[in-house]
């Protein structure tokens, strides 16, 4: 596994210490991702996500899950054209098809992670999605979930965010009481704030410069970037 992931951290030239990964699932794919994904050191297909992937040519250094949204001739050709391929029974297993493979993404050694395919309209996968970010910040592996409107990032500490193509920047608490919020470079400055779960306060804010910086001293919030 070691020697497998120094010569994952060698493509494109990259240093050791620098391994992204991305994870395409099976929610929304669109179709601009392709050429994000391209750079990537690792590449994992969940489910349906591994079928986009080879489908536009695409070969994942890993494709998995239980494979119930595709059909056996898909699935033979996501196989066909996967670096690595592991199959899981649909009943016997206690973890979404985007769990398993962000277990699989750190186990290769990433070092920052980007989930596209994580949002969609089934709201329990999109809400379990979100809520992944947890593990990958205490691991201290900074985490996004992209999709065509939103871009979600945790933090318990500090964070720059950049305005890059979004409008609004919404803070949502993801512990019950997040507490001592700064914001600075936002249209809506905070100073010593607190968030509590159940409130909006931390919706639509916007930038006043070309990046921000979001300040906390307890307590996990979610970061979503944002446009119509």
């Amino acid at each position: 596994m070691l020697q497998q992931q120094k010569q994952l951290s060698r493509k494109n030239g990259k240093p050791e210490h620098e391994i992204h990964a991305v994870i395409v699932a099976g929610g929304e794919q669109p179709a601009w991702i392709i050429d994000e994904i391209q750079s990537a050191d690792i590449i994992i297909g969940a489910d349906r996500g591994a079928l986009f992937l080879v489908q536009n040519g695409i070969k994942p250094t890993l494709s998995l899950g239980d494979f119930d949204s595709v059909n056996e001739q898909e699935e033979r050709f996501i196989a066909d054209n996967s670096e690595r391929m592991i199959g899981f029974d649909e009943i016997d297993k206690d973890h979404t098809d985007t769990e398993l493979a962000l277990q699989y993404a750190m186990q290769y050694g990433a070092t920052t992670i980007t989930m596209y395919g994580t949002t969609g309209t089934r709201l329990d996968h999109t809400l379990a999605g979100i809520h992944l970010l947890r593990q990958t910040y205490e691991a201290g592996i900074p985490m996004k979930i992209v999709d065509n409107h939103n871009s979600i990032q945790l933090t318990g500490d500090y964070l720059k965010i950049y305005k890059d193509r979004y409008t609004y920047m919404s803070l949502i608490p993801l512990s019950m009481d997040v507490t001592g919020i700064c914001l600075e470079g936002f249209a809506y400055p905070l100073s010593d704030a607190t968030l509590t779960i159940g409130q909006s306060l931390g919706v639509s804010n916007r930038w006043k410069e070309e990046y921000g910086t979001i300040t906390i001293k307890n307590g996990l919030v979610l970061i979503i970037c944002s446009r119509d």
